[in-house]
């Protein structure tokens, strides 16, 4: 029998997880409670980047406040126990309201940055583990973070056994698609644009996708944001 398809009304099928090695990222999420200072990765214990990686109260540095994002999930077909796990920024546009539910994550820190979104902030759409990644749109945040159901549900690729309905582990937020970049932007230009403003100064000199790319959801300054937004009026570099 082929592999089915889940289909959950209005509700965003997102995945934070595959690896993309042309790229160098790997998106999977699930780590234990007891890494949150140094989310995991698959087994893989990634450091945090700074105290900006850390959660409320850890360190003596105050974490800065973010009000924009860069959110990552595949738009490319991937079997997960027999789900496809495909959700592309098009998947969003044709969903009712082009509004859904941006479940799956499973990393602390990823869950903790949506803990922090805020209901209208802008977010990125970024197209992760496929031939071309990188930011094909801007979506709004409709939602802020509430309790993610496919914790709970056992037929789930993102089911949790250890977390608890009177103590859930994971969240989620409502996003609403925006429109499409004028033009997609690659990952390969934003690096070419990260390494020469870390060389030289610049906004994407200490920008979350290179600094802490196994991160599924990452947030941006809005210099970052600004200055990635400035690019699609601009031709490819």
């Amino acid at each position: 029998m082929a592999p089915k398809k889940v289909t959950r009304g209005s509700t965003a099928r997102t995945v934070k997880s595959g690896t993309d090695d042309r790229a160098g990222e790997e998106d999977s999420e699930m780590v234990s409670p007891e890494e949150t200072g140094a989310p995991t990765v698959r087994g893989k214990r990634k450091a945090p980047a700074s105290d900006q990686g850390r959660t409320k109260g850890e360190g003596s540095r105050s974490r800065p406040q973010y009000d924009h994002w860069l959110m990552k999930s595949e738009p490319e077909s991937r079997f997960e126990n027999g789900i496809d796990v495909k959700f592309g920024i098009e998947d969003l546009k044709a969903l009712p309201n082009q509004t859904g539910c941006w479940d799956g994550v499973r990393n602390y820190q990823a869950r903790n940055f949506m803990r922090e979104m805020k209901e209208g902030q802008s977010a990125f759409f970024y197209h992760s583990n496929c031939k071309e990644p990188g930011i094909a749109g801007i979506m709004k945040i409709t939602k802020e973070a509430y309790v993610d159901h496919t914790q709970f549900d056992k037929k789930d690729v993102h089911f949790d056994p250890s977390s608890k309905p009177d103590n859930p582990k994971w969240s989620m937020v409502d996003v609403q698609y925006q429109r499409m970049m004028k033009r997609f932007i690659p990952l390969s230009e934003l690096k070419k644009y990260h390494l020469q403003h870390k060389a030289k100064g610049g906004p994407l000199k200490d920008m979350a996708l290179f600094t802490r790319a196994r991160l599924s959801v990452q947030p941006l300054t809005s210099e970052e944001y600004d200055f990635i937004l400035s690019l699609e009026n601009k031709g490819p570099r």
